[in-house]
């Protein structure tokens, strides 16, 4: 347990040292902490990112997570990595929400709180002037967890509920690009099935006391937690295209859980398509190449 908290304390140190600033001036105007969103009375807040160029009528949300920790620092990672600096050079709206952190919610929860993003960003875009057809989900690592969880596991509006969000809106998204996402918590790497470790920070850091039950729970228990949590384990038959980039190298989420999602989706039919970077970890110093790459590949899909 200690290990696996040190190593994913780890990956927010060394994507902070390695992601590269962009140059100035920035092709966006920008708006931080909007309230999105309100859980227990405590906001969740997102930055939007406007072109400040011609707008091309399309919309990204960018989920600002790592190791499941969502402070402003993460956000501050993606402009490093010129996230906002190459989609809003597009003519994209970005709009970088944070789901909250696993000191205060679990990753279900988490979950929710994504797709209320997705819901209050599609109520936006007659303001933003952008098609809700065409919106587009994107993140890195814990970020990347969510977004796949959230594209594959949309949810419907519901004419039945007082939220106006939930009545008006849908969670679905025409298309998901992410970096090195962990997919499958029930093997964490090849032949590591049910590591308690990495499930306790994934679903037990939230103060429920869910790490100090879990030495006496089962097998079939822990997997049933570790399968709902799971991208691999939770998608079914959805058709909304995946790219997916990730090292080969990555010495904390094994590049099998790219693979393996890559693999289920392109067997049941779906378009999803794996780029490998040669010795990329976790990340890489020339990261903002790729996410060129996922620009392009944006491009096309949200024609």
């Amino acid at each position: 347990m200690r290990l696996s908290i040190c190593v994913l304390t780890f990956i927010a140190c060394l994507a902070h040292a390695t992601w590269l600033p962009a140059d100035g001036p920035f092709p966006y105007q920008r708006t931080k902490d909007i309230v999105y969103g309100e859980i227990h009375g405590t906001g969740l807040l997102m930055d939007v990112f406007v072109p400040t160029g011609t707008p091309n009528g399309r919309a990204i949300v960018d989920i600002a997570s790592g190791a499941w920790f969502s402070d402003r620092g993460k956000i501050n990672d993606h402009e490093r990595a010129q996230v906002f600096n190459v989609l809003c050079s597009r003519g994209y709206s970005v709009f970088a929400i944070r789901p909250g952190s696993k000191t205060k919610y679990t990753l279900k929860e988490m979950d929710q709180h994504v797709k209320l993003g997705i819901r209050r960003v599609k109520q936006l875009a007659e303001e933003y002037g952008f098609d809700a057809g065409k919106l587009g989900l994107t993140g890195a690592s814990a970020g990347g967890h969510l977004a796949t969880l959230a594209a594959y596991t949309p949810e419907s509006a519901k004419a039945e509920s007082r939220d106006e969000l939930e009545r008006k809106y849908d969670t679905s998204v025409a298309a998901v690009a992410v970096f090195f996402p962990p997919t499958d918590f029930v093997e964490w790497r090849p032949g590591d099935v049910i590591n308690r470790g990495v499930l306790g920070v994934a679903i037990g850091s939230s103060g429920n006391g869910l790490v100090d039950r879990m030495p006496k729970m089962s097998v079939e228990d822990l997997t049933a937690m570790a399968k709902e949590i799971s991208p691999l384990h939770r998608y079914s038959t959805s058709k909304v295209p995946l790219l997916t980039i990730h090292g080969d190298a990555d010495p904390v989420v094994h590049i099998s859980h790219s693979e393996k999602l890559v693999k289920k989706i392109s067997d049941s039919g779906g378009s999803a398509e794996l780029i490998v970077v040669p010795g990329g970890a976790h990340p890489w110093p020339t990261i903002h190449e790729e996410v060129k790459v996922i620009a392009d590949w944006f491009d096309k899909q949200l024609q």
